[in-house]
């Protein structure tokens, strides 16, 4: 396991992200390059997965542009705990520092990501992610309506 190369799997992950937010268009190839042929993801509300195929494409513009919306200015690595788990996986506990703009106003929130790798074939991919409430979150600040009950 080479952390450098993890390292630089998620800066490059960032890129890619903070050049859509900045009106690029978004490298949706990098983006789907970046994930496994099935992906899962899990937090406090609910356990999905899908395939990584055109309704994953179609969910990452549709991602990108949620975003946007929400005045997502930045997403910024702070730092990474990468935890081997044997010679072709690891988590990757990633702290992302995120900023938006509501109303004039500038809003900062800080998050982790916990990330499931393989390297199959000698190439870095996620497979699995643990995530907390973003939702929840982005509410609380303001970022998103309140539910309806």
């Amino acid at each position: 396991m080479d952390k450098q190369k993890i390292k630089a799997f998620f800066a490059a992950y960032e890129q890619r992200f903070n050049d859509s937010l900045a009106g690029q268009p978004i490298d949706v190839e990098g983006q789907m390059a970046a994930f496994a042929d099935y992906i899962v993801g899990t937090n406090p509300v609910s356990t999905m997965g899908g395939k990584n195929d055109d309704t994953y494409r179609d969910f990452i513009l549709k991602n990108q542009d949620f975003y946007r919306n929400i005045g997502t200015k930045y997403m910024k690595v702070m730092d990474m705990e990468i935890t081997e788990l044997d010679d072709l996986h690891a988590a990757a506990k990633v702290y992302w520092d995120s900023g938006y703009e509501k109303d004039g106003k500038e809003i900062n929130i800080r998050f982790y990501v916990i990330y499931l790798l393989s390297f199959a074939k000698n190439t870095i991919r996620i497979f699995a992610f643990i995530t907390g409430d973003e939702e929840k979150v982005l509410r609380d600040h303001g970022l998103m309506p309140e539910e309806k009950s």
